[in-house]
């Protein structure tokens, strides 16, 4: 088996892992929530409306002023509601999975035993040796 299959077989074994499973279940949950994702849309709308006023030769200020307090508001409301709130706590958890994954692989390709490899502090690992003191 090579390298690359290998790592195929430990990528489908990774998503085995609960972190992958809850962020997977809130994504879904996130697509079918019809108030989040009206949310989601009137949020991209603002934006495209913004864009297009901020491209006029003559920029009204007043309408550039609503459209960015809406923008902010919207963002906002998508921020908190309790579906992207779960969305990004799972994320956090999976991103954590992932970066002691490539703490892994750097150590791999450094000449390091990968079997001593600790899951890397919250935040705490970049996937970039060239700015860590270490992963053990």
């Amino acid at each position: 088996m090579t390298c690359i299959e290998m790592f195929k077989k430990a990528a489908v074994a990774m998503q085995t892992d609960e972190r992958y499973i809850e962020l997977d279940a809130a994504r879904r949950a996130n697509e079918a929530d019809e108030e989040l994702q009206n949310l989601i849309g009137d949020f991209n709308l603002a934006r495209m409306d913004l864009n297009n006023e901020l491209s006029m030769d003559e920029r009204n200020d007043e309408r550039i002023s609503e459209l960015n307090e809406k923008i902010n508001q919207t963002y906002t409301k998508v921020m908190n509601h309790p579906g992207m709130k779960r969305y990004n706590e799972a994320k956090a958890a999976a991103e954590q999975l992932v970066n002691h994954i490539d703490a892994i692989i750097n150590t791999a390709m450094n000449g390091g035993d990968p079997m001593t490899v600790e899951a890397p502090a919250a935040g705490g690992c970049s996937g970039s040796c060239s700015s860590c003191s270490g992963c053990h």
